[in-house]
């Protein structure tokens, strides 16, 4: 976290500055960022202060949220536009973001930046030509670069997720092997020249929300700029298993094999590979 950004408060750190003024401490130790780093604040009567700014003590706060320093008062970190995206908090300090009330990151047994860590491993991408078709948060786009990948194409059609991302100290900056699109993979893909790819990493959100990237078509652009033996994986989870019994991932994988790929289950998503 920069010396610019603004601190960042979930109920965990809003109880320890609560905790702290009724204890009549003069100081505490609290993450500003997620849990990424530690700091101290200076604990007043009626505020506190970090970096030489002070800030009243909040109210009320609700427990699945993360506030920002914005024009006077914490506020959540969301927006409404046609959705509404916010920030959600996890145990594991990276958090994960919501649409319509839907988690878009898997948070149950392990945090979402590890998540991704696992599901890059997959791809290999030391030294690879990457195609990151659903941005979001930047997770698997920040595991490709650790993992020395030679560039990472990056795609995010919804501004007020970029937003999100912009306010996420987990997200990676874009720069460097990373270059971030503001558009619609579904349209750039068609520009983008044949064989491009060594690697893709298809993380949509769900299908009743952006079917067309289920689509054979898609897919086969999919196949199109990747090259020959180039792996692909695909998150999927389970929509719908239990509810209807419908097996989502066997459809896709169907629909894969349709458009150039071998494709098998891994974990919660679809690990395919160029034929």
């Amino acid at each position: 976290m920069t010396t610019e950004a603004p601190p960042l408060l979930t109920e965990i750190e809003f109880e320890q500055l609560t905790r702290a003024r009724h204890a009549g401490a003069t100081s505490v130790e609290c993450s500003l960022d997620l849990k990424l780093s530690a700091t101290r604040v200076e604990i007043g009567a009626s505020d506190w202060a970090w970096r030489g700014r002070r800030y009243p003590y909040p109210d009320r706060w609700k427990r699945r949220a993360i506030y920002y320093w914005d024009n006077g008062a914490f506020r959540p970190v969301a927006r409404y536009s046609s959705s509404l995206i916010k920030l959600v908090p996890t145990e594991w300090g990276a958090p994960t973001f919501e649409i319509d009330g839907i988690k878009m990151l898997p948070t149950a047994r392990v945090s979402p930046y590890a998540d991704a860590e696992n599901k890059v491993a997959l791809i290999q991408p030391r030294g690879k030509m990457i195609l990151d078709t659903c941005g979001g948060l930047g997770y698997f786009a920040a595991w490709c670069a650790r993992g020395q990948a030679r560039r990472i194409c990056s795609y995010e059609k919804n501004p007020d997720v970029l937003w999100l991302r912009d306010m996420n100290p987990w997200s990676p900056a874009p720069g460097g092997v990373l270059q971030l699109a503001h558009a619609d993979v579904t349209a750039a893909v068609t520009t983008i020249a044949d064989g491009s790819f060594d690697a893709i990493l298809h993380d949509p959100p769900r299908f009743g929300i952006a079917g067309e990237l289920y689509s054979g078509a898609f897919y086969g652009q999919l196949a199109r700029v990747l090259k020959r033996g180039g792996k692909l994986f695909h998150y999927t989870g389970a929509p719908n298993k239990l509810t209807s019994g419908r097996d989502v991932p066997r459809e896709i994988m169907e629909r894969l094999k349709q458009a150039g790929f071998a494709a098998a289950r891994s974990g919660d998503g679809v690990l395919a590979v160029r034929t």
